[in-house]
């Protein structure tokens, strides 16, 4: 093993360095120093900035100070076609209801208080259901032994069941008080509604009883809608099922109901679970539900500053260096003292560490000693939002994917973390070995010869229960195949909450995490080879 590591080494430090310095690279990271992070990081985290969080003006504003800090480095614009070559339009929309209706025997009953409807059971086209009758299927449940849809069609109809549970679950396959049953079991919300939709029903009317009192989280996000990409303008789309119509409703809109076939939904329930019998029955009750959704899109785009490549034969190679600059914007809570999540450290740092970077490559071209290989220099929006930002850009990559070498992705590098008091001086490294072994050993190199900082692995690995390596904007390059290395201080008390402040940042530690990250991009910016892709997605070795 030992032997092994050693030849290893030395052929990495052939093929990446003839030596074991760079005093060029030294020369231009003074640059990448504690005061010049305040200087940006005290802007980007400010009130002023509202929290940066996507498709909102505090974003917006981060956006545009990003890209004239970018063009005063001299770094240019590389998008074509829009209105700004510094500015990727990232098609972010929001998705409200903006219409929900729903009668029983011609009674209408009020949203949010008799029923509500989850925006993802609204296809972009909406949906307008009418029934004569409903379809009382108890639980819900189709088996072996226990079939509540024998002798039934349910296509074209609108069937009931109750949200959860299974009669026939042996006591072991229970949800403990207050748990959650395995996505798996057939009592399952789930699989209740993906039965139903393969049957071709009209639509679903799920009874949950938590509709009497519904919780304000759930509340403040069915009023404020779902947000993500507009697929549909993306290339290699896979068009969108609609999905089947589904409204939750109450106990009181299920017990008017269940009164046509004189039960209540405590004795329906009660019956059918002591019996371990089906009880379906058609009530002949007409429903009538509808909802629409109002799209709007919003201004989001990633910010990009490119640097090209001084060598002919290589600058088509691309290195791609990333930090997400938006947050969560404001605090929903209208008594809060402290208005802004200011995201200091997440991500702000990271942003921070980009702009440092791209400044010190920057100066070091301007002298004569730019790097071989191009960069670009990128901070993308959305990553709080399901890191629509960086899926975009892996979508409608500036620079061909099969050019991009490596990406360096900076996501919280300003604190430290609870789980290690008392010594920030060390980075959380993950991704940095799981496609390529070169990318690994140039990263640890350039730490050994230039930074001396400890390189934590205890998140590098695809099992890690927190799933790091996928909660980042490095693995929209991971899933294509690009080695990637995610830098990361980990979590705090303050993560995602107001206290995330300028005044609680390590600067020197930002800027000392921000130097491995600069020497890393130097070595693998000017190396003789970019870094060999030798294992697949899962990890296992990629065969010749």
């Amino acid at each position: 093993m030992k032997k092994q590591f050693l030849y290893t080494g030395l052929a990495v430090m052939l093929t990446f360095s003839a030596v074991a310095q760079d005093k060029n690279a030294i020369k231009y990271s003074q640059t990448i120093n504690k005061d010049r992070g305040y200087d940006h990081l005290s802007i980007l985290a400010s009130d002023e900035y509202e929290g940066r969080e996507t498709g909102t003006k505090g974003a917006w504003m981060a956006a545009d100070y990003i890209k004239k800090q970018f063009k005063s480095f001299g770094l240019t614009g590389p998008v074509k076609g829009g209105k700004d070559p510094y500015f990727q339009n990232v098609g972010f929309s929001t998705k409200k209801l903006d219409k929900t209706t729903l009668t029983v025997n011609g009674q209408a009953k009020e949203n949010l208080k008799d029923f509500y409807i989850m925006p993802n059971a609204v296809g972009d086209a909406g949906f307008d259901v009418k029934a004569n009758a409903v379809i009382f299927a108890g639980f819900g449940i189709s088996k072996d032994g226990f079939d509540e849809y024998a002798g039934q069609d349910v296509a074209g109809k609108v069937v009931m069941v109750f949200s959860s549970g299974d009669p026939t679950a042996k006591p072991a396959e229970a949800p403990a008080q207050g748990g959650r049953r395995a996505p798996s079991s057939v009592g399952s919300l789930q699989n209740k509604i993906k039965y139903l939709t393969e049957k071709k029903a009209a639509g679903v009317l799920v009874i949950e009883p938590s509709v009497d009192n519904i919780n304000p989280r759930l509340k403040a996000y069915l009023t404020g809608g779902s947000e993500g990409l507009k697929y549909d303008k993306k290339k290699n789309a896979t068009p969108t099922v609609a999905p089947i119509p589904v409204v939750t409703i109450g106990t009181a809109v299920a017990n008017q109901i269940l009164s046509g076939a004189n039960t209540t939904v405590d004795a329906a329930k009660k019956a059918i679970t002591e019996s371990v019998k089906p009880a379906t029955v058609v009530i002949n009750t007409p429903v009538t539900f509808a909802a629409s959704i109002k799209e709007t899109v919003l201004r989001a785009e990633n910010v990009l500053g490119f640097l090209e490549g001084s060598d002919p034969k290589l600058k088509n190679e691309v290195l791609v260096v990333t930090g997400h600059y938006d947050h969560i914007g404001l605090v929903k809570d209208p008594n809060a003292v402290d208005k802004v999540n200011n995201g200091a450290d997440d991500d702000g740092s990271g942003t921070t560490g980009v702009l440092l970077l791209a400044e010190a490559f920057a100066k070091a071209k301007k002298a004569g000693h730019g790097p071989k290989r191009s960069i670009l220099f990128m901070t993308v929006c959305g990553e709080e939002k399901g890191l629509l930002g960086s899926e975009w850009y892996s979508e409608y990559p500036v620079f061909p994917i099969a050019n991009t070498i490596a990406n360096l992705n900076i996501d919280m590098i300003g604190r430290g973390d609870d789980a290690r008091p008392g010594d920030n001086n060390f980075v959380y490294i993950i991704g940095s070995n799981m496609l390529s072994d070169d990318l690994d050993n140039v990263s640890k190199k350039a730490n050994a010869d230039y930074v001396n900082i400890v390189m934590d692995e205890k998140y590098n690995n695809r099992t890690d229960p927190n799933r790091f390596y996928y909660r980042s904007d490095h693995y929209n390059f991971a899933k294509f195949g690009i080695p990637v290395i995610f830098y990361f201080n980990g979590t705090h008390k303050d993560y995602h909450q107001p206290g995330d402040e300028v005044s609680k940042i390590d600067f020197p530690m930002l800027a000392k995490r921000s130097q491995l990250v600069y020497f890393t991009a130097w070595e693998l910016a000017n190396g003789a080879n970019r870094p060999v892709v030798n294992k697949n997605e899962d990890g296992t070795p990629k065969t010749k």
